[in-house]
Formats: C-alpha cells, sequence, structure tokens
C-alpha cells in the first residue's frame, strides 16, 4: 500500500460570502488574530506526514504565492530592526514544506478543482483538506492524520466526518451508512443536502484521503448540481468507500459567525491574549 505523501488543498473560490473583503484579498488569507487561515491547513497537512502540498489556486490569488515564498531581504530587515523572531517565524513559513501550485481558472466545482491536481498528485493516494473547515484536536493526533491511519487500515477512499444535530443535516453532504465499526464506517453511499429524512446524521466536514481512481471518474462525471462536476457525485460511484468519524472540534471559517468563533477561541488560548479578551467579553451585554 502506498503512503499518504501529498495533500491538495482548493483555494481558487472566490469567497463571495466574505465580500467585499474577498474583492481584493483571497478568502485563504484572512487571519485568524495573526495567521491566514490557509496556514493552518498547510501545518495540518505537514503535521499529519505530508511532504507536499499542493494548493490549488486562481491566478488572481498571486498573494498566496507571495506569502509561501521566501523573502531573505525581508529577513534581514526583520533582524535589523530586532525583530528576529518574527524574522524566524517567515522563514519556517517559507521553507517547512514543499509546496506546490495547480491554476483552476474556471470555477466548476470542487471535482474539477480536484481533477485540477491529477498530473501534480499522479497515481498514489493523497489528503484533502478543504479550506472552509479549520479542525482542532488538542488531545490527539490532527483529523487528516486519523483518516490517513483509517486508510491504511482498509486501503479505501475516506471521508472525514462528525455527527451533526437534525436541523444541520440539510447543509451537508450525509453518508449513507452499511455498518459501523467503532469510528470506521462502510458506506453505502451519500445524499447531498437532504432536505429531509437523511439517511444518518453522520456530515462529511473537509477531510478526505482519495485513491487515484477518483481522477477516472471525475473525468467522466456528468455535471451535477450548479452544471459543476461535484466530488460528491464521484465518490458515490467508487466501488468502496469508508467514513472516519474523527476527533476534534471543527470550524465552519467560511461562515461569517464561525469565523468570529474561531477568532474568539483561539484568542483564549494565547498568552498575550486571554485575559484581555476574557475580560473585555465580561462587558459586553
Amino acid at each position: 500500500m502506498k503512503p499518504i505523501r501529498k495533500a491538495v488543498i482548493p483555494a481558487a473560490g472566490l469567497g463571495t460570502r466574505f465580500l467585499p473583503a474577498t474583492k481584493g484579498l483571497a478568502k485563504e488569507m484572512l487571519p485568524i488574530i495573526d495567521k491566514p487561515t490557509i496556514l493552518y491547513q498547510v501545518e495540518e497537512a505537514v503535521a499529519s506526514g505530508c511532504k507536499e502540498v499542493i494548493l490549488i489556486i486562481s491566478q488572481e490569488k498571486q498573494e498566496i504565492i507571495r506569502f509561501f515564498n521566501r523573502d531573505v531581504a525581508y529577513e534581514e530587515y526583520l533582524k535589523s530592526k530586532n525583530h528576529a523572531d518574527f524574522a524566524e517565524i517567515i522563514q519556517k513559513i517559507a521553507t517547512f514544506a514543499k509546496i506546490s501550485y495547480v491554476f483552476q481558472n474556471e470555477q466548476k466545482g470542487l471535482g474539477h478543482a480536484i481533477l485540477c491536481a491529477q498530473k501534480a498528485v499522479g497515481n498514489e493516494p493523497f489528503l484533502v483538506i478543504l479550506g472552509d473547515d479549520l479542525i482542532v484536536n488538542e488531545s490527539g493526533p490532527t483529523a487528516s492524520s486519523q483518516l490517513i491511519e483509517a486508510y491504511q487500515q482498509t486501503g479505501c477512499s475516506i471521508l472525514g466526518v462528525q455527527e451533526v444535530a437534525l436541523c444541520d443535516t440539510k447543509k451537508y453532504g450525509i453518508i449513507d451508512p452499511i455498518s459501523v465499526q467503532g469510528r470506521l464506517i462502510l458506506m453505502k453511499g451519500m445524499v447531498e443536502k437532504p432536505k429531509e429524512n437523511p439517511p444518518s446524521l453522520f456530515a462529511a466536514l473537509g477531510r478526505y484521503v482519495l485513491t487515484p481512481d477518483i481522477f477516472d471518474l471525475l473525468e467522466n462525471q456528468t455535471p451535477g448540481a450548479g452544471g459543476e462536476i461535484q466530488l460528491t457525485d464521484s465518490l458515490k460511484r467508487l466501488n468502496k468507500i469508508y467514513a472516519y468519524q474523527f476527533e476534534g472540534k471543527r470550524y465552519d471559517i467560511g461562515d461569517k459567525f464561525g469565523y468570529v468563533q474561531a477568532v474568539i477561541d483561539f484568542s483564549l488560548k494565547r498568552d498575550d491574549l486571554k485575559e484581555k479578551v476574557r475580560k473585555y467579553l465580561e462587558t459586553i451585554e
């Protein structure tokens, strides 16, 4: 069984839910305090054992490339201003992983975005991390690491899932389980955003390990909802697929309130901010 060496992070979306900010700034560069959200996703990929991270972007998102490129002159400037700590941080960002770029210049859906990475991925299994889902597991391995371990047990594509409230199932792709063994779930299929009678409460939440046979399915996939190539439609055509109920707290940072939740929670975990933020929150009626 081939190991998981590469992670794919789709980041070509327009980010319309965060307009007007995203007219001039990639959604993935919006910060959780002082770190852009895409950096958390790249860090998760690296922490999960991936040696290369493939970012799928549009030509308009050059700021993402600039962020991950090394800038020795800026590092030296920071050092000259007695900010060696910041110089070390930005040097690490530019050197801690091999990052490559694939351009998706037409918005044809998540399935199309994954298909754009076919040449970069090659004939091997790979991790997919969706940027709108920020997942934190302080007590153990990352959500991606958990899925990779499940893949090593099964050799099949794996979807990361968690249970959601019945009233929220209409917001997500909901899996149709055949059998459940602990956190591992053999899937019959899935239903995208069911309006009623969902097959389960297990929602797909932005983490996948995919085998390379997904590319053949995506190449021949009939456009689905919105006239786009939907990853969900191709996943349902796999001969065998599992879901894994990962541990961790998930923030929907593609949603304004989810983004604000993440900023507050992360600030309450930082020694330089937590007391000030806590005292301020106590003053709000």
